[in-house]
C-alpha cells in the first residue's frame, strides 16, 4: 500500500542551525531515503521551497482567485514529501519515524486513496 509521508517543521529551526548542522541534516536525510530505495520503500520524496513561495488556487463558480503563499498562519509548514510503500499502516509508521525530520517536526502519515480499487 501507498502512503503519503508528509514533512512538517518549523523554518525557523531551520533557520537557527549553522550551516554544519544544517549539511548534516542533509546528508542524513539523503542516506535515509537512500536507505528506502534500497530496501523497496521509496516511490518518490522532494523538499519543498519555502511557504513565501507558495501560492493558493481556489475556483468559486467559475472564477480563479490566487493568493499569496498558504492559506492558514501556522508555525509548522509542509517542508516535503516522501511518497512509501508499504505492507500497512504500522510500517508506514516505523518508515516515518526514521525520517531524520521528524526530531524536528511532524510526520504526517496518509494513506493513498486507489481509485478503482475495492
Amino acid at each position: 500500500m501507498k502512503y503519503l509521508c508528509q514533512v512538517w517543521f518549523d523554518g525557523g529551526i531551520l533557520d537557527a542551525m549553522t550551516k554544519e548542522e544544517k549539511a548534516e541534516l542533509d546528508t542524513n536525510s539523503l542516506n535515509y531515503d537512500k536507505d528506502l530505495v534500497d530496501r523497496g520503500h521509496m516511490i518518490v520524496a522532494q523538499a519543498l521551497q519555502p511557504p513565501k513561495s507558495a501560492v493558493t488556487v481556489r475556483v468559486r463558480n467559475g472564477d480563479t482567485s490566487v493568493t499569496d503563499g498558504p492559506f492558514a498562519e501556522t508555525k509548522e509548514s509542509l517542508g516535503g514529501f516522501i511518497l512509501i510503500e508499504a505492507k500497512d499502516l504500522n510500517e508506514a509508521i516505523r518508515i516515518a519515524a526514521g525520517i531524520p525530520l521528524a526530531r524536528l517536526g511532524a510526520i504526517e502519515v496518509r494513506p493513498i486513496h486507489e481509485f478503482g480499487a475495492k
